[in-house]
């Protein structure tokens, strides 16, 4: 072999690994034991492997475990049991009020797509015309090969509706809150976010190496304390909340957390994603609601995915501060491709559709709060929810509303359990999205029939997770 043949050496490489022969012997430390002389880890499954195999295949990984002992043992009680796994279950159709799901239609409260527009006529035309204009992918970061006029029109229209300066479209709504909090903030400064905050903003604080504190949440008392005991401390301060709070339903105290804020000189930022769309009397969000300025938010955040029926993020604010985030923030317009032109098109035309016709926003209001009384009147436990689009069914244990959810889906509904870590532990749910096309039918069957579901488990307490049991124990 040949120091200049990268083929011969690739084979070379490839039969070494093979063998189980990773060169120079590294020494067994703990878990793994020297056998004839090499070392060797012990996997998940009592087998052992080459200790450079075993690492570099990732299959011992922390978090590929806890996926495989987690999952891996739900897969296998629901098959034994007879369900429909509920997890990435093959989904037909479009998301909407009604939709298919594991061969059969079902009324869909698991959908964030609170107005419908992911399943309008127009939206649906302007994401094809966009394609059949500019093709399937912008193909290129828009601040060194250009960009398509229908990026700057859904921006301005974006400024306009928050009064605004100026906005700008991302890829994805998740990296938007994580490289623009890992763009604004920095080892010498301190963001103070709302106990219940997305983890989104979790990651941008990590990227950032800032110091996170965290508020009770929706709490401006709290936020005060924090502020008072620590602001000098740090250059910049940045309040970060949630306009609508996704697990809960309950709307920010705007108002007095912006008052709170200024008083200690703090920037202010918030992630609209949920009530975009869903809360005010035309759907533009917390704004609208509390009617506020543009500039008494410092940077406003939202989702085109969820109300508009698209998908990415965007921001908001003053033009200064957007060119920053388009010239210089990793993530958001650096380093990174636009996103498609059918999602902006899409995009645009959803807010044509939301400035049209705002009985869509109307109806989902009464739809929120319908089935906020009739959940009520059935003793549901919906925690904070505030007669919002997203209500949450407490069940406290996460084996009720793991059951409840599988239960009503072989009934003919589609709801979400959510269970610890995603929520503190004690506190899982059953999750509802109500849509502006959900009938009162659709609401009142799914309440009756989680009554009857929830019910007929508390008759069965200790018996429900037998199985799941012995998978854990044997």
């Amino acid at each position: 072999m040949t120091d200049n043949n990268p083929r011969e050496l690739a084979r070379a490489l490839l039969a070494r690994h093979a063998s189980g022969e990773t060169g120079a012997a590294a020494p067994a430390t703990d878990g793994a034991r020297t056998t004839n002389g090499s070392a060797t880890a012990t996997t998940a499954n009592g087998h052992t492997a080459p200790r450079g195999v075993a690492h570099t295949s990732f299959r011992d990984h922390p978090g590929v475990l806890e996926a495989g002992q987690r999952f891996g043992r739900f897969d296998a009680w629901v098959e034994q049991v007879g369900l429909v796994n509920p997890y990435y279950l093959p989904h037909e159709g479009v998301s909407g009020a009604v939709t298919r799901m594991a061969d059969r239609d079902v009324v869909n409260f698991s959908s964030f797509g609170y107005l419908d527009l992911a399943a309008d006529p127009r939206v649906r035309q302007a994401a094809k015309d966009a394609i059949d204009q500019y093709g399937t992918s912008a193909a290129a970061v828009r601040i060194v090969a250009g960009e398509l006029p229908i990026y700057r029109s859904l921006e301005a229209e974006i400024a306009r509706v928050y009064d605004t300066e100026a906005a700008l479209v991302t890829a994805s709504g998740y990296l938007t809150n994580a490289a623009a909090v890992g763009f604004l903030l920095g080892k010498r400064d301190l963001a103070v976010c709302d106990a219940l905050i997305h983890h989104s903003v979790v990651s941008g604080t990590e990227w950032s190496r800032c110091k996170r504190v965290s508020f009770r949440h929706n709490d401006p008392e709290s936020l005060e304390t924090i502020l008072k005991m620590s602001r000098r401390s740090f250059d910049r301060a940045m309040v970060i909340i949630e306009g609508l709070y996704s697990m809960d339903g309950d709307v920010v105290r705007l108002p007095e957390i912006i008052e709170v804020a200024r008083r200690y000189d703090c920037s202010i930022m918030i992630d609209e994603a949920h009530s975009f769309g869903t809360l005010g009397a035309t759907g533009h969000g917390v704004r609208e609601l509390f009617d506020l300025p543009g500039d008494a938010v410092d940077v406003w955040m939202g989702t085109l995915s969820k109300a508009l029926g698209s998908v990415g993020g965007y921001l908001a604010g003053n033009r200064e501060l957007v060119d920053g985030f388009k010239y210089v923030a990793g993530g958001l317009s650096m380093y990174t491709a636009a996103p498609a032109p059918s999602a902006i098109g899409a995009a645009l035309a959803g807010l044509e559709v939301l400035r049209d016709e705002p009985e869509r926003v109307a109806r989902l209001r009464h739809n929120s709060e319908y089935f906020h009384r009739r959940a009520k009147e059935y003793g549901f436990d919906i925690g904070m929810s505030e007669d919002s689009a997203i209500i949450p069914v407490m069940t406290g244990a996460d084996e009720p509303a793991v059951l409840a959810a599988l239960a009503m889906l072989q009934r003919g509904f589609s709801v979400n359990a959510i269970t610890h870590p995603v929520v503190p532990a004690g506190e899982a749910r059953l999750r509802f999205f109500i849509n502006c096309r959900h009938t009162e039918q659709h609401m009142d069957q799914a309440l009756a029939t989680l009554r009857e579901v929830l019910d007929g488990l508390a008759d069965t307490a200790g018996q429900q997770f037998t199985l799941a049991h012995e998978e854990q124990h044997s």
